[in-house]
């Protein structure tokens, strides 16, 4: 490969790094190229980038994107899933398609912004809830005592309509 190509795959690379939010480290080997070409589907339906990186050349370009920890996490053959948006969404679908498939495919590591992050990291990143549904389940928490203290406040005016309404209906009857 000419230097040229080089230095254009780590520019590449380092613009990935630190575009990106969150990426998920894979081990693809065992992977067929049908399995692969199903993996990078799912990925593209999610607009998730993959791509399969020379060691040296992404340890280069992690060291110049200031992730100097990622860079010992490139060993053995790797995939580098980019995740541009600010959730979740590669490590899930990643952690789905290997649990759906049963597939070979190893999640080796990832980072969250500056932090690298390890396997059982990923899978538990994996497992949140996706960020409309922790602002959902904040905002009930929020309006759950709310909620109880008008309930509370209300009591004693719903007991004297009780009061009123079985005084009314007495009195009808009589």
């Amino acid at each position: 490969m000419s230097t040229e190509k080089k230095e254009k795959i780590v520019e590449s690379l380092q613009d990935g790094l630190s575009r990106c939010s969150l990426g998920v480290l894979t081990d693809y080997r065992g992977l067929t190229v049908a399995e692969m070409t199903a993996l990078r589907r799912e990925l593209r339906k999610a607009g998730i980038e993959y791509r399969v990186v020379k060691n040296s050349l992404a340890r280069i370009a992690a060291r110049e994107s200031g992730k100097d920890d990622l860079a010992d996490s490139f060993e053995g053959p790797i995939a580098i899933a980019f995740d541009y948006s600010e959730s979740q969404v590669v490590a899930k679908v990643i952690t789905d398609y290997i649990r759906d498939t049963k597939s070979v495919l190893n999640i080796k590591g990832g980072w969250l912004d500056e932090r690298v992050l390890n396997q059982a990291e990923v899978e538990t990143l994996a497992k949140l809830p996706s960020k409309q549904v922790l602002i959902a389940q904040v905002m009930a928490g929020m309006q759950s005592p709310i909620y109880g203290l008008v309930n509370v406040l209300a009591g004693p005016i719903r007991g004297m309509v009780g009061i009123l309404q079985a005084r009314i209906k007495q009195l009808e009857g009589a």
